[in-house]
């Protein structure tokens, strides 16, 4: 994540190199290894977090050795963390065995953390984002929540926003292209806001035009249209009646304090229709403004490195779906298609 407001490159950045900076983390060799324990204050090692320590159990995130490290220091009964071994993992405690103690042990955990003064830049005060978000025992499965006891379905528990990657668990977020014309056409205009100067996070950035996180208990569409509501003052029928779900992007994103921010973001398209008189405007004080700009502007606004990175990766695959990039024109395409959907490697995270 960025603190500072935007400055354009002196160079013009190619759309793979755009997606890089949002897909911009890959697991190292020695992941898994004893070797991984050799460098304790290495911020390029992670061990993987389980639900348990049971052979199969899921794994719901990657900790760096740091993090690690201060779980060792808490009270019995909450953290299963083995001597350093090849196979290493870290997992709640038997104890710990639903979706209502984990996210009780979590909550307990991370504002205690917060009050304390560790890892101020994630999770200190002006970071802290009172929002919980939703953690699943398969990231690419069954979005459902079950706040109870029983622990049965998909979901894990839940866990302050902010904290999300200090844990390296999975997050979850909507993101709407709003355009007037044919999306296909070289003519379309793209509804582009530019973030408040007092966001928490990439202030005066470029963004979709409707984005946000998927809040826990929240289904996909309806999140969508709460963001619409909130970001910009729009009415929930237009959404309902016009905006289409086109897919999804996912990216393996390491921020700059070195924490692992695997996201999936769902997309969805909105044509303005001809009848209607649109006109986005803040509401909650996240933008500071919308403009109508041409795909050109959009281009090269993007090219200058001003958009939020998981926002130009967001317009990439929008100009993919529209023929706006296309095999013939950019010779990248096919490395572009495959890293905005990628599995964060999920496969290797319990090898």
């Amino acid at each position: 994540m960025s603190n500072d407001p935007p400055s354009p490159v002196s160079s013009p950045l190619s759309y793979l190199e755009l997606v890089k900076i949002c897909d911009n983390f890959r697991l190292p060799p020695n992941y898994g290894s004893i070797d991984v324990f050799k460098k304790p204050s290495d911020t390029d090692s992670f061990v993987p977090w389980t639900l348990s320590q049971s052979p199969g159990s899921p794994a719901v995130g990657l900790l760096r050795l740091d993090v690690v490290d201060l779980l060792r220091k808490e009270k019995p009964g909450t953290w299963i963390i083995p001597e350093p071994q090849a196979g290493h993992r870290v997992s709640f405690d038997t104890s710990v065995n639903t979706p209502r103690k984990r996210t009780a042990v979590l909550k307990e955990l991370c504002e205690r953390w917060r009050d304390t003064g560790a890892f101020p830049a994630s999770i200190g005060p002006r970071k802290w984002r009172n929002e919980m978000y939703p953690v699943y025992r398969n990231p690419f499965g069954v979005h459902e929540y079950h706040d109870s006891d029983e622990g049965l379905g998909n979901y894990a528990f839940e866990m302050e926003r902010a904290a999300c990657a200090l844990f390296g668990v999975v997050t979850y977020g909507i993101h709407m292209t709003i355009y007037h014309g044919i999306a296909s056409s070289p003519e379309v205009k793209i509804w582009v806001p530019t973030r408040a100067k007092t966001k928490q996070t990439w202030p005066s950035w470029l963004d979709n035009s409707v984005a946000g996180g998927i809040p826990s208990g929240m289904p996909v569409f309806e999140s969508l249209v709460k963001e619409c509501e909130e970001e910009a003052s729009m009415q929930a029928d237009i959404v309902r009646n016009h905006a289409r779900c086109v897919g999804s992007i996912s990216y393996f994103f390491r921020n700059r304090m070195h924490f692992l921010q695997p996201e999936v973001e769902y997309n969805y398209d909105l044509e303005v229709p001809h009848d209607t008189a649109f006109q986005p405007r803040p509401s909650d004080g996240e933008v500071e403004s919308f403009d109508l700009l041409s795909l050109d502007e959009v281009k090269l606004k993007l090219r200058q490195g001003i958009f939020k990175p998981n926002c130009a990766a967001v317009l990439i695959d929008f100009f993919v779906r529209h023929g706006h990039l296309t095999p013939d024109d950019e010779p990248d395409y096919l490395e572009i298609i495959t890293r905005l959907h990628g599995r964060f490697e999920y496969e290797r995270w319990c090898q």
